[in-house]
């Protein structure tokens, strides 16, 4: 069985906490010195990015395509009542490089959404992810 994961919060007051990890990694939750943090449903968000982005890059990677940059944009939509939890999600993975083959690109947002990103495979049954993709040639800027 895979080790246990272990994130420590600290509460600073009113509706701030800082979240820790074993590693030292550290999150802000609410205002700090008039500095918003994230909010715990948008680390949800960003949990989805961040684990769906390590795939595809690593799956990209692994078929030699010439990748040079990855942005992936997430939003949600929540249920209009409590719990409140996300119902809808679009993903979008911005993908830079120069001759990149847009079936290798469908091929591992696939693969990482339906086998490798966990926190996908466990918001699936609760919220509909909706996924898109663009490429760019190096050096050329996105589009809104």
């Amino acid at each position: 069985m895979a080790e246990w994961r272990e994130i420590e919060v600290e509460w600073l007051g009113e509706d701030t906490f800082i979240g820790k990890n074993s590693r030292g990694g550290a999150v802000q939750m609410g205002k700090l010195n008039d500095k918003q943090g994230v909010s715990p449903m948008e680390m949800i968000l960003a949990g989805l990015a961040g684990c769906t982005g390590i795939d595809v890059v690593d799956i990209l990677q692994k078929k030699r395509e010439p990748l040079q940059a990855l942005k992936v944009r997430v939003r949600g939509r929540k249920a209009d009542d409590f719990p409140k939890i996300y119902k809808e999600i679009d993903v979008t993975y911005l993908v830079w490089g120069d001759g990149i083959n847009p079936k290798a690109v469908e091929r591992a947002i696939e693969l990482s959404e339906e086998k490798y990103c966990s926190v996908s495979l466990m918001l699936k049954p609760v919220a509909e992810i909706h996924s898109s993709y663009k490429i760019f040639k190096p050096g050329e800027t996105e589009s809104p």
